[in-house]
């Protein structure tokens, strides 16, 4: 076994090693030749070579997304790193732990008109949650091993991105045969519970006749099936979940539009809870963003380990727990009515549900139509990837199968790297993955399929109306001066010329024939990986949203 002769090189990949951050996605470069040599050269990492750091950082985003543990990404010096930073801030806000390794010139060939030199410390400014700036001299030795050590060790234990700067001198890509430094490892320590004044919560919680718990991102399997049967038999509970929550029964509430959107101020005040529970990130309804920060809970608690968002404006709770050792311990010996506020709800909810299997039977071809196909179709098993934008909207108003893991990259809510990430995570979880994706968000990610490693079963779904079709449901966006030139962004791409360069498999459908006729075959096993553009008529599809929320009151 070679190793890098730089004894930074050797630090930085002993300690990734004894932490068990053990995968490592590498883009091309020279300056970075110390750390690819380290890692590439010993045969318990596994590495992946991707070209372009923007499609790479999010490939690694995906792969951490599902291994549940830190991914390393190694960069050239320059701008190379600059390409990480939408991938960086989603990780920031969805709590992925990536860790950023860049190559760097030493100190004396920074700002002097050198090549490839930017300043990289601190380059990710409060969007990390921790920089180590290393030395690459001998007598830094010391100091590198502290630094790397707390930078990981960041990484595992608050669940987020970190950054390790290295600067490598010249030459660059000498080997030996042995290690020539043992760093000290400094293990991490696993989050614990804060525990609250249960007794206080307790009272709160048993005299509240108004409760409600908002679920927004989980993983799946963060709430036992016990514990969702023992919330879902209270009628004092309403329980509002979204696709991403990975939370499913038939007495919660999925489309939470669908529920409170054609509510008059009445409804909405007899909605309105005593006690707000919220759990999970990133809430994607923006209709009961709206409602809570208008009819506010007397009492919100935040359930989380580690941070607590005030988005409701009401935050009067951060419970720095697990939300299953939560709701074990506030629900132990609290008795239960046997009829409560959300009885009517559900009724409500259920005349929507007919009113809604009405409306898919009456409408025409259009975006609605093939959402709703597209989600009937999907295998139980797969792996589920959204794309931000209107196709992850479009699935909060069809039921998902159970079975099926949900995942969508809410922290920053961005269209850029939703292709890389479902590729990333479908190494990552060895699933079959299907991606579900607008056209602006898969052409923005289409360097994702120059990627050697997309398994044979990976599925994309792309959504093409031609444009940015969800600017034409924003109030007022329609009448702005060059609505389709800057806004939505109007075009007449294809996907197919891609799937051929790439070698991907390709399918579409331009009308409701063409769609079931399409999706009937598309999930069966293949030789390499598929994608089916279904073409969608732009001039219809936001009238039948609009019409859709109005028919189903």
């Amino acid at each position: 076994m070679n190793f890098s002769s730089k004894r930074l090189s050797q630090t930085i990949t002993q300690l990734c090693l004894v932490k068990e951050i053990d995968h490592v996605v590498i883009s091309p470069g020279s300056r970075n030749a110390p750390l690819t040599i380290g890692f590439t050269e010993h045969s318990q990492f596994n590495t992946f070579s991707i070209v372009d750091e923007r499609c790479a950082a999010f490939f690694a985003l995906g792969l951490a997304q599902q291994l549940d543990r830190p991914v390393a990404l190694v960069c050239t010096s320059g701008s190379a790193l600059l390409n990480y930073f939408p991938a960086v801030a989603e990780a920031y806000y969805s709590d992925i732990p990536l860790v950023v390794i860049s190559a760097d010139r030493p100190e004396h060939l920074i700002e002097v008109g050198d090549g490839q030199t930017i300043k990289q410390k601190g380059v990710y400014g409060k969007h990390i949650l921790y920089s180590a700036n290393c030395d690459d001299k001998d007598e830094a030795q010391l100091q590198n091993e502290t630094e790397i050590n707390i930078a990981l060790n960041m990484a595992i234990e608050l669940r987020g991105p970190v950054h390790i700067n290295a600067p490598f001198n010249e030459p660059l890509y000498e080997k030996v045969e042995d290690l020539e430094v043992r760093p000290q490892h400094v293990p991490a320590r696993p989050p614990e519970d804060d525990i609250p004044n249960f007794k206080t919560l307790r009272n709160i919680w048993t005299a509240s006749k108004r409760k409600m718990i908002l679920m927004g991102v989980m993983k799946p399997g963060s709430l036992s099936e016990e514990l969702i049967d023992w919330l879902a038999q209270d009628p004092e509970v309403i329980i509002f979940t979204e696709t991403t929550s990975n939370i499913h029964h038939k007495n919660f509430f999925p489309a939470i539009d669908q529920m409170i959107f054609s509510l008059d101020d009445d409804g909405l005040k007899e909605l309105q809870p005593e006690v707000l529970i919220t759990l999970g990130g990133m809430v994607i309804s923006k209709k009961v963003k709206s409602f809570l920060r208008k009819y506010q809970p007397e009492h919100h608690w935040h359930i989380d380990q580690k941070k607590a968002y005030n988005t409701y404006f009401s935050l009067t709770e951060h419970v720095k727990m697990r939300p299953d050792h939560f709701f074990e311990e506030l629900l132990e010996d609290t008795g239960r009515n046997k009829f409560g506020y959300r009885d009517n709800w559900l009724e409500i909810k259920n005349h929507r549900l007919k009113m809604h299997h009405r409306y898919e039977v009456e409408i025409p071809y259009s975006d609605f139509k093939a959402y709703q196909k597209i989600f009937e179709s999907i295998p139980s098993g797969y792996q589920l990837q959204i794309a931000n934008s209107a196709a992850v909207r479009y699935s909060q108003l069809f039921p998902i199968e159970p079975s099926l893991n949900v995942f969508c990259n809410r922290g920053t809510s961005g269209i850029d790297g939703s292709t890389s990430t479902a590729i990333g995570a479908a190494v990552g979880s060895g699933l079959p993955t299907v991606l579900v994706s607008g056209d602006l968000s898969f052409f923005y990610d289409s360097n994702a399929l120059w990627n050697n490693y997309i398994p044979d079963n990976f599925r994309i779904i792309v959504v093409n109306n031609s444009g940015g079709g969800i600017f034409r449901i924003l109030p007022g966006a329609k009448e702005a001066d060059k609505f389709e030139e800057y806004f939505e962004t109007s075009h007449n791409l294809n996907a197919s010329k891609l799937c051929e360069m790439y070698e991907v498999e390709y399918h579409s459908a331009r009308n409701e024939g063409e769609l079931f006729s399409n999706l009937k075959e598309f999930f069966n096993d293949s030789h390499r990986p598929k994608l089916l553009e279904i073409f969608t008529p732009s001039e219809v599809n936001d009238k039948i949203l609009r019409d859709y929320f109005q028919y189903i009151s």
